[in-house]
């Protein structure tokens, strides 16, 4: 049997100089014995999949309301196919792998129901009182919110995996981060790789399933670079119609190419940061470096955003994709307004938390761990009782 100093071993001599060892963490906020036969890493990872919050994902919205159908990508579906990218990558470039794949899976915790229309309105509702971001939300359940274990709130992760989820951005500083997390610094190079990777998933999968429902068209997509260049891999002739393996295809190919030009630019930069320290770059040297190591070469970076602007404009702009937006902030903000009115209608597991916290929070975070069908059915009841 491999017991953990074992599969440490095994990372130390294996990974890349500039990789996160589980071995070298940081540690945990509160302090336990480490598993017999799992990495840190290994351990955080598995605490993740076993929250409730993460169940509650198969039921969240990713563009379209469950009810729209069940073809459609859900927050899980979404979280998934992160992983398997991140992991692709995090290989490819000798970084950890479980520590990688950890962090996609704990990053859409924090979201509300009902995508990004839900999250904009818990926002709006919520700017008296500190806002809402589902970043910051997927770092307060780990944290805080789950309740698993006698000894400690949250699930008591790695210092790492915490940064990563707080770090979970395009790379830029953030001086609004807790000193200890070193907000001017930019995290290990596998939180960047789970950022990137949720960023190429979504653009990627968001496409497809406009394709698939209708409200984005063959025609007007045929004009995005990225597009051509995918399709073009594919061997797809210009007047070849866009059957569902057709669109697969070109999908797989969109994908891929993202992932090479991701790992052709990264690998560079990697070179550069060796050079600078003589073949052994450490964590912390990928921490200071002046910027991210994961990235994309300059035309494809120009590619990828005109590849986001076409989705704003045709798909999360259009008008079947707005009335289930306005059908969102319409259930949240009479929810909201319920329980701010009428606590004692809020589960006795959240009053409890009135003691810790003023009732807007305690009501945001209730809402925020709906599925889209409970946050239905709540909305139905409540008015019901009106």
């Amino acid at each position: 049997m491999r017991t953990r100093e074992a599969l440490e071993q095994i990372e130390a001599l294996t990974l890349a100089p500039y990789a996160m060892r589980s071995a070298a963490s940081r540690g945990r906020q509160y302090p336990e014995p480490e598993a017999a036969y799992r990495t840190a890493f290994q351990r955080d990872r598995e605490r993740v999949l076993h929250t409730t919050a993460f169940r509650r994902l198969k039921s969240k919205t990713q563009v379209f309301v469950v009810t729209e159908g069940d073809y459609y990508r859900t927050r899980i579906t979404h979280t998934l196919e992160v992983a398997q990218i991140a992991r692709t990558i995090a290989r490819a470039l000798g970084a950890n792998e479980d520590l990688v794949e950890g962090i996609c899976l704990a990053h859409d915790l924090g979201h509300p129901p009902f995508g990004h229309a839900g999250e904009r309105t818990l926002d709006a509702l919520m700017q008296a009182y500190g806002g809402f971001d589902h970043n910051a939300q997927s770092f307060r359940i780990v944290t805080e919110l789950e309740r698993r274990y006698p000894d400690f709130p949250g699930l008591n992760l790695t210092y790492e995996f915490r940064e990563g989820l707080l770090k979970h951005h395009d790379g830029a500083p953030n001086p609004n981060l807790p000193p200890e997390y070193q907000p001017m610094l930019h995290a290990t190079l596998e939180a960047q790789i789970a950022a990137f990777a949720d960023e190429l998933a979504y653009n990627a999968h968001d496409l497809d399933d406009g394709l698939q429902a209708g409200l984005v068209r063959h025609d007007d997509v045929k004009a995005l670079a990225w597009w051509q260049r995918a399709s073009q891999a594919a061997g797809l002739r210009p007047d070849e119609p866009l059957t569902e393996v057709v669109r697969h295809r070109v999908i797989r190919r969109l994908i891929n190419g993202l992932v090479t030009d991701l790992l052709t630019e990264s690998s560079q930069r990697i070179d550069a940061l060796l050079r600078a320290c003589g073949g052994q770059a450490g964590v912390d040297d990928v921490r200071r470096w002046p910027m991210p190591l994961i990235g994309y070469p300059p035309e494809t970076e120009q590619m990828n955003r005109a590849l986001k602007q076409f989705l704003h404009a045709h798909m999360y702009s259009h008008p079947r994709t707005q009335q289930m937006a306005v059908q969102a902030e319409q259930v949240l903000s009479d929810l909201f307004d319920a329980y701010l009115r009428r606590p004692e209608r809020l589960p006795e597991r959240a009053r409890e938390r009135l003691d810790e916290l003023p009732l807007p929070r305690v009501v945001c975070d209730y809402i925020a761990g709906m599925t889209d069908r409970f946050a239905l059915g709540a909305h139905a009841e409540l008015l019901g009782r009106a």
